[in-house]
């Protein structure tokens, strides 16, 4: 899921809507989601190997507009929107490439780390996942949580899975897969606890389900770790989705950073991989949209 500024253009999108209200409202839109999600996962454009899609709050654009002007790009996906924008995307021809589970202003920090959590993040899940099968959403996005006194890296992850494994199972026999984001807690999120690839490894393999998978935020692992190919090449089985961003700043992954995203994206095509990588950096441009062709550019391998 960006220093501050970044961090506010996406949680401007969750609101004080309870979950129940929001999978309400987008229950009439999903009949017609269902009937686009097969042309939404068709053939990837002109992306190279790689499926491409933008994380929805990286543009103030109406979402219609976003749809068409991406998918001009060759996107094939958007990211990170609620149930009840799903339709929308996928009435264009695109796919969602990671659905929210609930909106609530803290998001992020309330996690599976934490016991306490468990039993309103499950109802969540449980809520969407029917949703996300109708509509053809097969990532829903989770977190690990923020630290709590008490609750050293070992129980975290222990907690994390003796409370994913209640849903995973769910998950499976849906086919959606459950998306835990790594983030970094240097800059962006201080005191979140799965800030590290390896405590996000040992979780996934606690759970060793394939419908429960890290969401490697390609940005957040390099302030954090760096040795960005090499572990992603050690861990792929484990990713199940990509995010990018620019370091420093999560602006644009061109050279004004240090990160080589062609090179990123091409050790990524080269292991096979099926998932979306989706773009999540606040362009500085005057168009925006030219940073997004840029990024797809640099990530067409």
């Amino acid at each position: 899921m960006r220093d501050e500024t970044t961090d506010m253009g996406r949680r401007s999108a969750l609101g004080a809507l309870a979950t129940a209200a929001a999978m309400a409202g987008a229950a009439p839109l999903l009949a017609s989601a269902a009937t686009t999600a097969g042309k939404a996962n068709a053939a990837n454009a002109s992306g190279g190997r790689l499926k491409q899609s933008l994380s929805r709050w990286t543009s103030k654009a109406p979402l219609p507009e976003l749809c068409k002007r991406l998918k001009a790009i060759g996107f094939v996906g958007v990211d990170l929107l609620y149930a009840d924008e799903w339709s929308v995307v996928q009435d264009h021809g695109m796919a969602v490439s990671m659905g929210y589970p609930a909106k609530r202003d803290n998001f992020i920090e309330f996690g599976f780390n934490d016991p306490a959590n468990h039993a309103q993040l499950i109802k969540e899940i449980e809520t969407t996942i029917p949703l996300a099968k109708r509509a053809g959403v097969t990532n829903i996005i989770t977190m690990f949580g923020n630290r709590k006194d008490g609750i050293d890296d070992q129980r975290a992850i222990d907690n994390c899975i003796a409370g994913l494994s209640k849903i995973a199972p769910y998950a499976a026999e849906n086919g959606i897969t459950l998306c835990l984001e790594l983030l970094n807690s240097k800059v962006d999120h201080h005191g979140y606890q799965g800030d590290h690839t390896a405590f996000g490894v040992a979780v996934t393999k606690g759970l060793n389900s394939p419908n429960v998978k890290l969401l490697y935020d390609i940005y957040h692992m390099q302030i954090m770790e760096g040795d960005v190919i090499r572990t992603i090449r050690d861990h792929i089985q484990w990713i199940g989705h990509f995010h990018t961003g620019g370091v420093p700043g999560r602006h644009e992954i061109d050279g004004t950073q240090e990160l080589n995203y062609h090179a990123v994206a091409k050790a990524i095509a080269d292991l096979n991989y099926q998932g979306f990588i989706a773009h999540e950096f606040s362009p500085t441009r005057p168009d925006p949209f030219a940073s997004f062709a840029e990024a797809f550019k640099i990530c067409t391998v």
